[in-house]
């Protein structure tokens, strides 16, 4: 299976310790508690906690923002319908230093944005070093995956997807929205398997999880104990 693969790859990389060790990152005052008004320099803020929450300097990054005209598309055309799975973060290996750019609109979005700037800093952690190739093709999906392994898998797991209607006095529409590499029945196993290697029976955290979520880890810790599967390391 692809996840428990990869699961042992990114022990072999960083060591099993990271997986067994990390703290569960919740949508809580806990663990962000900086006031956060979808500003720029709230943006920032919540970017230096992400990365120290991954062991990375924040200091050591470029941050910008950029424009996404599939939004801009949405909010001229009177009725509009669509899917949008574009990039929402870039990350670019600059010689000086690394370079971590997010959709402007993500500012609306703080589970969202934790998701995609966990998977971009994800980046830097694996290929800055040279642990993984960029040409690797389980790049994108190994570092979404190694958002769960460091703690940060509720956060990516609820933005996988996500489908919003609207209606205004003079516009209509929809937009369904994923985010990630990684559908949401592959994150319910992930997270499933992240807390089985933990020990983690009932895991408290999973009532943060999204209903889809949930029932995939629900669904996913039952088969692995009622298999008895053995532990990846």
């Amino acid at each position: 299976m692809w996840v428990d693969r990869s699961f042992r790859r990114l022990a072999g990389l960083l060591g099993a310790r990271r997986l067994l060790e990390a703290t569960v990152i919740l949508p809580t005052p806990e663990h962000f508690p900086d006031p956060y008004d979808q500003t720029e320099r709230a943006l920032r803020s919540m970017f230096r906690r992400v990365a120290e929450l991954m062991d990375v300097n924040p200091s050591t990054i470029e941050l910008t923002v950029f424009a996404c005209e599939y939004d801009m598309t949405r909010r001229l055309v009177p009725f509009f319908s669509g899917n949008d799975s574009g990039a929402s973060g870039l990350y670019m290996d600059e010689p000086e230093k690394p370079h971590v750019s997010v959709d402007e609109e993500l500012l609306k979005d703080p589970t969202g944005l934790v998701a995609v700037l966990a998977h971009e800093i994800g980046h830097i952690i694996l290929l800055r070093p040279g642990l993984v190739s960029r040409d690797d093709p389980d790049m994108e999906a190994l570092t979404d995956l190694l958002t769960v392994f460091l703690g940060f898998g509720i956060f990516s797991a609820n933005s996988a997807f996500s489908f919003e209607q609207h209606t205004h006095y003079d516009s209509q529409g929809w937009s369904a929205r994923r985010l990630g590499y990684l559908p949401e029945e592959v994150y319910g196993y992930s997270l499933a398997r992240f807390a089985y290697e933990r020990g983690e029976t009932k895991p408290r955290w999973a009532g943060f999880l999204s209903t889809n979520v949930a029932a995939y880890l629900k669904r996913s810790v039952a088969w692995l104990s009622s298999r008895n599967e053995p532990h990846l390391f």
